[in-house]
């Protein structure tokens, strides 16, 4: 009887499942956007409700296309969006507030306050992060303070936090496991990445109770079994890491200097440095990568575009200049260039390498003759420059020369942005024939565990390239792009004139 790994792949717009095969091919698969809730100016809401509906939705029919039995399922892996916080009460498992998403601003404050005092630098050299309204430490100090009754239910002990992957856990294990793994704890800016775990002095100073938190292991470790009134069969649950980590191992990013970028709702670029934590002086983040249990922790250096894909989705949804994504692609190349245009899809703020939570999207250098394809085109240009300048922060933190960039995510099936960030960077891009690395990533994970998979040798061998970019742009072209770029992103900022 042939057996699979099931992954979940629950991201920021939509939850999928994917079934891969030994090979780590795509067998089934499944998908269910949901509801994006905006209440207010930069803040970002989903149902937990909604998040759990739709994952369940999607792993029952993606097992049903495939035709298979329950039976025959190995294991199962999780990839998450990150940071987004969901409280909940431990009896009822019902959550008391929506969840806050990665992308949600109304944090902002909080975070100028913890600027103000300095206590910014504790949080940095604990925690690898630079505190901004995009961890979810300050979302659960805001539930805690905003939704009547939380900070008291709190202390009794009957609330309980979690990412998403924790919140999925729990429910599929019907409350047996209060879990999460070393890569999603290392994102809530209240976990020690060097002691490996919650900082009670970060705790403390947010007033958040320990009880509240998950326990924590590595990313590939039994977190549990799903109940059987849940899908029919006690099956393990085997692997866990956010998304991003969940990228860089599905890309077999297992030896330091690996970089990968994946380009989904926002971009996300992540260098393994090793057993040794890199603090960062340019700006990233240094935070933990996907570990098999038993394994020397690893670390790795992050940038965080916020806006990539998102900003294709903004010329489909609210401008209306394309009818679907890949459409981006066909008016980029209509035009020879941007006729001057820069745009800086600075949507929700900035993040590494500048870290502007309060700076905005902006169009600059049109003139009568701009037209839809050289907005569309300098909005796909935007994404490459973006990550452009967080690949120049990590050279300089980590002293490694990067020779080549393996990329996945689906702004990636995109020729022409990938080609131009090739040229940009003057490096070659490497895409691999499945660009749906973060669900495979869990996969790995997860079947590592169990022994379906025996080694990461054996992961490697799945590896397969599909096309790879090389750059063609000669140097005066590419510096006076860039010196265009940063004229444009300096305007961004909160605190230009």
């Amino acid at each position: 009887m042939e057996k699979y790994v099931l992954a979940l792949d629950q991201g920021t717009t939509s939850s999928r499942c994917i079934i891969f095969d030994k090979k780590g091919r795509i067998c089934s698969t499944s998908q269910k956007e949901f509801t994006q809730i905006y209440p207010k100016s930069g803040w970002v809401e989903h149902d937990p409700l909604e998040i759990w509906s739709t994952q369940i939705e999607v792993v029952k029919e993606a097992i049903d296309k495939l035709g298979i039995s329950i039976e025959q399922i190995d294991s199962i892996g999780i990839a998450n969006q990150r940071e987004t916080t969901i409280c909940w009460d431990k009896n009822t498992g019902k959550p008391i507030y929506n969840a806050i998403v990665w992308q949600c601003r109304r944090t902002s404050d909080y975070i100028t306050q913890i600027k103000d005092s300095g206590f910014d630098s504790v949080i940095k050299e604990k925690t690898g992060l630079i505190p901004d309204a995009y961890f979810s430490a300050t979302k659960i100090k805001w539930i805690l303070d905003n939704v009547e009754g939380a900070k008291e239910e709190a202390e009794k002990g009957n609330l309980l936090f979690g990412t998403v992957d924790t919140w999925l856990i729990w429910n599929l294990t019907r409350g047996k496991s209060h879990i999460t793994d070393y890569t999603n704890a290392s994102r809530t800016m209240l976990f020690n990445i060097k002691a490996l775990n919650w900082d009670k002095e970060i705790l403390d100073r947010l007033s958040i109770p320990i009880n509240m938190l998950p326990s924590v292991k590595p990313s590939s470790t039994l977190f549990g079994y799903t109940d059987k009134d849940v899908l029919g069969k006690e099956i393990p649950i085997t692997g866990v890491a956010g998304d991003q980590q969940a990228a860089l191992f599905g890309q077999c990013g297992f030896n330091p200097g690996d970089v990968k970028n994946t380009y989904g709702t926002g971009s996300f670029i992540l260098m393994n440095t090793g057993v040794d934590p890199i603090m960062s002086e340019h700006g990233l983040l240094t935070t933990i990568a996907a570990n098999p249990e038993g394994d020397d922790v690893q670390y790795v250096l992050e940038g965080s575009v916020f806006v990539s894909g998102a900003a294709i989705q903004w010329l489909r949804d609210e401008l209306q200049i394309i009818e679907s994504s890949p459409e981006s692609e066909e008016l980029a190349l209509a035009v020879e260039d941007t006729n001057g245009v820069y745009v800086v899809p600075a949507f929700t703020g900035i993040g590494a390498p500048y870290w502007d939570q309060y700076a905005r999207g902006i169009i600059v250098g049109i003139t009568r003759g701009v037209n839809k394809n050289h907005i569309t085109r300098a909005t796909l240009e935007s994404i490459a420059y973006q990550s452009y300048d967080v690949i120049q922060a990590m050279k300089q933190d980590s002293g490694i020369e990067i020779r080549n960039l393996k990329v996945d995510g689906g702004a990636s099936a995109n020729n022409f942005l990938m080609q131009f960030q090739a040229d940009i960077l003057n490096t070659s891009i490497q895409r691999p024939l499945y660009i749906e690395t973060t669900a495979l990533g869990a996969a790995y994970l997860a079947g590592l565990a169990t022994g379906y998979w025996k080694d990461k040798d054996d992961i490697r061998e799945n590896w397969e390239l599909s096309k790879i970019f090389k750059p063609s742009m000669d140097e005066q072209e590419r510096e006076q792009l860039l010196k265009g770029w940063q004229k444009a992103i300096k305007r961004s900022f909160s605190w230009a004139e």
